[in-house]
Protein backbone atom coordinates (compact mmCIF):
# COMPACT_ATOMS: atom_id res chain seq x y z
CA UNK A 1 0.00 0.00 0.00
CA UNK A 2 2.92 2.46 1.00
CA UNK A 3 4.59 1.57 -2.51
CA UNK A 4 1.42 2.45 -4.33
CA UNK A 5 0.68 5.71 -2.41
CA UNK A 6 4.37 6.51 -3.51
CA UNK A 7 3.48 5.84 -7.19
CA UNK A 8 0.57 7.67 -7.34
CA UNK A 9 2.25 10.59 -5.16
CA UNK A 10 4.89 10.84 -8.04
CA UNK A 11 2.33 10.56 -10.82
CA UNK A 12 0.43 13.85 -8.76
CA UNK A 13 3.91 15.55 -8.73
CA UNK A 14 5.19 14.93 -12.26
CA UNK A 15 1.10 16.75 -13.63
CA UNK A 16 1.81 19.60 -11.17
CA UNK A 17 4.64 21.59 -13.37
CA UNK A 18 2.07 21.29 -16.43
CA UNK A 19 -0.55 22.63 -14.67
CA UNK A 20 1.68 25.55 -12.80
CA UNK A 21 2.74 26.39 -17.09
CA UNK A 22 -0.96 26.74 -18.02
CA UNK A 23 -1.81 29.95 -15.52
CA UNK A 24 -2.07 33.28 -17.47
CA UNK A 25 0.44 35.57 -15.67
CA UNK A 26 2.90 38.59 -17.36
CA UNK A 27 5.52 35.44 -17.29
CA UNK A 28 3.37 32.84 -19.00
CA UNK A 29 2.22 35.09 -21.69
CA UNK A 30 6.08 36.10 -22.22
CA UNK A 31 7.35 34.15 -25.63
CA UNK A 32 8.90 30.67 -24.90
CA UNK A 33 11.79 31.40 -26.81
CA UNK A 34 12.37 34.88 -24.98
CA UNK A 35 12.32 32.71 -21.41
CA UNK A 36 14.61 29.76 -22.89
CA UNK A 37 17.13 33.17 -24.21
CA UNK A 38 16.98 34.84 -20.97
CA UNK A 39 17.53 31.50 -19.15
CA UNK A 40 20.25 30.70 -21.54
CA UNK A 41 22.17 34.27 -20.94
CA UNK A 42 21.48 33.41 -17.41
CA UNK A 43 23.13 30.08 -16.91
CA UNK A 44 25.96 31.20 -18.87
CA UNK A 45 26.65 34.43 -16.90
CA UNK A 46 26.12 32.05 -13.85
CA UNK A 47 28.56 29.64 -14.86
CA UNK A 48 31.33 32.31 -15.45
CA UNK A 49 32.42 33.27 -12.43
CA UNK A 50 35.40 32.51 -10.87
CA UNK A 51 35.28 29.60 -8.02
CA UNK A 52 35.96 31.45 -5.16
CA UNK A 53 33.13 34.31 -6.17
CA UNK A 54 30.16 34.11 -3.73
CA UNK A 55 28.87 37.82 -2.88
CA UNK A 56 29.22 38.88 -7.15
CA UNK A 57 26.44 35.53 -7.41
CA UNK A 58 24.11 37.15 -4.67
CA UNK A 59 22.71 39.58 -7.31
CA UNK A 60 21.86 36.89 -9.96
CA UNK A 61 19.03 36.00 -7.29
CA UNK A 62 16.78 38.77 -8.02
CA UNK A 63 15.71 36.60 -11.08
CA UNK A 64 14.75 33.76 -10.16
CA UNK A 65 12.89 35.74 -7.15
CA UNK A 66 11.33 38.68 -9.65
CA UNK A 67 10.23 35.34 -12.40
CA UNK A 68 8.55 33.60 -9.19
CA UNK A 69 6.53 36.28 -7.83
CA UNK A 70 4.99 38.01 -11.37
CA UNK A 71 4.66 34.30 -12.62
CA UNK A 72 2.16 33.83 -9.13
CA UNK A 73 3.85 30.55 -8.15
CA UNK A 74 3.19 28.36 -5.24
CA UNK A 75 6.48 27.80 -3.35
CA UNK A 76 5.89 24.68 -2.30
CA UNK A 77 5.68 22.71 -5.45
CA UNK A 78 8.89 24.79 -6.58
CA UNK A 79 10.76 24.40 -3.33
CA UNK A 80 10.30 20.77 -3.31
CA UNK A 81 11.92 19.69 -5.98
CA UNK A 82 14.89 22.40 -4.97
CA UNK A 83 15.30 20.75 -1.81
CA UNK A 84 15.58 17.01 -3.99
CA UNK A 85 18.37 18.35 -5.71
CA UNK A 86 20.24 19.69 -2.59
CA UNK A 87 21.41 16.55 -1.56
CA UNK A 88 23.21 15.85 -5.28
CA UNK A 89 24.59 19.25 -5.11
CA UNK A 90 25.86 19.10 -1.35
CA UNK A 91 27.43 15.67 -2.33
CA UNK A 92 29.30 17.28 -5.64
CA UNK A 93 31.39 20.02 -3.36
CA UNK A 94 31.62 18.44 -0.03
CA UNK A 95 35.09 17.37 -0.41
CA UNK A 96 36.18 20.33 -1.25
CA UNK A 97 37.60 21.82 2.01
CA UNK A 98 39.49 18.50 2.84
CA UNK A 99 41.16 19.34 -1.19
CA UNK A 100 41.84 23.00 -1.16
CA UNK A 101 42.80 23.77 2.55
CA UNK A 102 44.29 27.51 1.92
CA UNK A 103 43.23 29.96 4.29
CA UNK A 104 42.22 33.29 3.83
CA UNK A 105 40.68 35.78 6.37
CA UNK A 106 37.03 36.85 5.06
CA UNK A 107 35.67 39.75 7.64
CA UNK A 108 38.04 38.82 10.09
CA UNK A 109 37.20 35.19 9.75
CA UNK A 110 39.21 32.35 8.98
CA UNK A 111 38.31 30.05 6.15
CA UNK A 112 39.84 27.64 4.01
CA UNK A 113 39.28 28.05 0.22
CA UNK A 114 37.71 24.76 -0.08
CA UNK A 115 34.55 26.17 2.45
CA UNK A 116 34.40 29.37 -0.31
CA UNK A 117 34.08 27.04 -3.54
CA UNK A 118 31.50 24.67 -1.76
CA UNK A 119 29.26 28.00 -1.21
CA UNK A 120 29.88 28.87 -4.30
CA UNK A 121 29.00 25.64 -6.06
CA UNK A 122 25.92 25.25 -3.07
CA UNK A 123 24.94 28.87 -4.84
CA UNK A 124 25.79 28.45 -8.51
CA UNK A 125 24.06 24.86 -8.27
CA UNK A 126 20.42 25.89 -6.40
CA UNK A 127 20.58 29.21 -8.89
CA UNK A 128 20.85 26.68 -11.71
CA UNK A 129 18.35 23.90 -10.78
CA UNK A 130 15.73 27.04 -9.24
CA UNK A 131 16.01 28.51 -13.27
CA UNK A 132 15.53 25.58 -15.04
CA UNK A 133 12.47 24.75 -12.93
CA UNK A 134 10.95 28.14 -13.24
CA UNK A 135 11.50 27.65 -17.05
CA UNK A 136 9.50 25.14 -16.91
CA UNK A 137 6.87 25.85 -14.49
CA UNK A 138 5.91 29.04 -16.61
CA UNK A 139 6.13 28.01 -20.20
CA UNK A 140 5.58 23.69 -20.20
CA UNK A 141 7.10 20.58 -22.18
CA UNK A 142 4.97 21.60 -25.60
CA UNK A 143 6.58 25.15 -25.84
CA UNK A 144 9.44 24.85 -24.80
CA UNK A 145 10.38 22.14 -27.47
CA UNK A 146 8.93 24.23 -29.75
CA UNK A 147 11.19 27.06 -29.01
CA UNK A 148 13.89 24.31 -28.81
CA UNK A 149 12.62 23.95 -32.80
CA UNK A 150 13.36 27.65 -33.54
CA UNK A 151 16.76 27.74 -32.15
CA UNK A 152 17.17 25.25 -34.73
CA UNK A 153 17.60 22.28 -32.17
CA UNK A 154 18.27 19.14 -33.79
CA UNK A 155 14.78 17.31 -34.65
CA UNK A 156 15.60 14.02 -33.07
CA UNK A 157 17.24 15.37 -29.97
CA UNK A 158 14.07 17.44 -29.09
CA UNK A 159 11.45 14.98 -30.26
CA UNK A 160 13.10 12.27 -27.90
CA UNK A 161 13.17 15.00 -24.72
CA UNK A 162 9.91 16.10 -25.37
CA UNK A 163 8.24 11.95 -25.84
CA UNK A 164 10.55 11.12 -22.81
CA UNK A 165 8.74 13.70 -20.98
CA UNK A 166 5.67 12.81 -21.75
CA UNK A 167 5.47 9.18 -21.43
CA UNK A 168 7.21 8.89 -18.77
CA UNK A 169 4.34 9.15 -16.47
CA UNK A 170 2.87 6.03 -18.94
CA UNK A 171 6.28 4.09 -17.60
CA UNK A 172 5.04 4.99 -14.16
CA UNK A 173 1.65 3.49 -14.27
CA UNK A 174 2.77 -0.03 -15.63
CA UNK A 175 5.28 0.62 -12.69
CA UNK A 176 2.61 0.74 -10.67
CA UNK A 177 0.21 -2.00 -12.33
CA UNK A 178 2.51 -4.18 -11.87
CA UNK A 179 3.36 -3.41 -8.27
CA UNK A 180 -0.14 -3.93 -7.47
CA UNK A 181 -0.18 -6.93 -9.29
CA UNK A 182 2.55 -8.54 -6.76
CA UNK A 183 1.18 -7.01 -4.13
CA UNK A 184 -2.47 -8.60 -4.51
CA UNK A 185 -0.64 -12.42 -5.01
CA UNK A 186 2.09 -11.58 -1.91
CA UNK A 187 -0.15 -9.56 0.46
CA UNK A 188 1.83 -10.47 3.43
CA UNK A 189 5.08 -8.71 2.03
CA UNK A 190 6.32 -5.56 2.54
CA UNK A 191 7.73 -4.35 -0.76
CA UNK A 192 8.87 -6.39 -3.60
CA UNK A 193 10.98 -9.26 -3.16
CA UNK A 194 14.56 -9.29 -4.48
CA UNK A 195 14.04 -13.01 -5.40
CA UNK A 196 11.24 -11.49 -7.84
CA UNK A 197 13.25 -8.48 -8.75
CA UNK A 198 14.86 -9.69 -12.08
CA UNK A 199 11.03 -11.44 -13.40
CA UNK A 200 9.33 -7.81 -12.79
CA UNK A 201 11.99 -6.22 -14.37
CA UNK A 202 11.88 -8.23 -17.64
CA UNK A 203 7.94 -8.23 -17.66
CA UNK A 204 7.90 -4.41 -17.26
CA UNK A 205 10.42 -3.75 -20.11
CA UNK A 206 8.29 -6.17 -22.07
CA UNK A 207 4.82 -4.29 -20.75
CA UNK A 208 6.80 -0.87 -21.87
CA UNK A 209 8.05 -1.95 -25.25
CA UNK A 210 4.50 -3.52 -25.98
CA UNK A 211 3.09 -0.06 -24.96
CA UNK A 212 5.89 2.17 -27.13
CA UNK A 213 5.20 0.46 -30.26
CA UNK A 214 1.54 1.12 -29.72
CA UNK A 215 1.92 4.46 -28.64
CA UNK A 216 4.47 4.98 -32.18
CA UNK A 217 1.52 3.47 -34.45
CA UNK A 218 -0.80 5.29 -33.16
CA UNK A 219 0.73 8.35 -33.45
CA UNK A 220 1.75 7.33 -37.30
CA UNK A 221 -2.22 6.90 -37.91
CA UNK A 222 -2.63 10.73 -37.17
CA UNK A 223 0.14 11.96 -39.51
CA UNK A 224 3.18 11.86 -37.62
CA UNK A 225 5.98 12.05 -39.82
CA UNK A 226 8.96 12.96 -37.32
CA UNK A 227 8.47 16.71 -36.75
CA UNK A 228 6.91 18.56 -34.01
CA UNK A 229 4.06 21.12 -34.49
CA UNK A 230 2.12 23.75 -32.04
CA UNK A 231 0.18 25.02 -34.26
CA UNK A 232 0.43 28.53 -32.58
CA UNK A 233 2.15 31.63 -33.44
CA UNK A 234 6.08 31.41 -33.77
CA UNK A 235 6.79 35.37 -33.87
CA UNK A 236 8.03 37.50 -30.78
CA UNK A 237 6.48 41.23 -30.29
CA UNK A 238 8.30 43.93 -28.73
CA UNK A 239 7.45 43.25 -25.18
CA UNK A 240 9.35 39.66 -25.70
CA UNK A 241 12.86 41.29 -27.23
CA UNK A 242 12.61 43.99 -24.39
CA UNK A 243 12.27 41.30 -21.60
CA UNK A 244 15.76 39.21 -22.91
CA UNK A 245 17.20 42.69 -23.62
CA UNK A 246 16.25 44.40 -20.29
CA UNK A 247 17.04 40.66 -18.10
CA UNK A 248 20.57 40.19 -20.40
CA UNK A 249 21.86 43.27 -19.49
CA UNK A 250 20.94 42.97 -15.93
CA UNK A 251 22.93 40.07 -15.85
CA UNK A 252 26.15 41.47 -17.69
CA UNK A 253 26.25 44.48 -15.16
CA UNK A 254 26.37 41.89 -12.78
CA UNK A 255 28.92 40.37 -14.09
CA UNK A 256 30.94 43.15 -14.78
CA UNK A 257 30.73 44.74 -11.35
CA UNK A 258 30.21 43.33 -7.75
CA UNK A 259 27.37 44.93 -6.71
CA UNK A 260 27.17 43.75 -3.58
CA UNK A 261 31.09 45.38 -2.94
CA UNK A 262 29.97 48.78 -4.60
CA UNK A 263 27.12 49.30 -2.55
CA UNK A 264 28.94 48.36 0.06
CA UNK A 265 31.76 50.73 -0.39
CA UNK A 266 29.32 53.79 -1.01
CA UNK A 267 28.05 53.04 2.21
CA UNK A 268 31.05 53.40 3.62
CA UNK A 269 31.25 56.59 2.04
CA UNK A 270 28.53 58.44 3.34
CA UNK A 271 28.99 56.87 6.86
CA UNK A 272 32.60 58.63 6.63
Amino acid sequence: MNSMANFSNTLYNMGVMNDLARKDTPIHRIHPLAKVLTTFVYLLILVSFDRYEISGLLPLIFYPLLVFLFAELPAGPILKRILFVEPFIIGIGILNPFFDQEIVIIGGIALSRGWITFFSIFIKSGLAVTAGLLLMATTGMDKLAAALRLLKIPRLFVLQLLLTYRYISLLMEEVARTIRAYSLRAPTHKGVHRSAWGSLAGQLLLRTLDRAQRIYQAMCLRGFTGEYHTGEDAHMQWRDFIYVISWSIFFVIIRLYNIPMVIGALLMGVIR
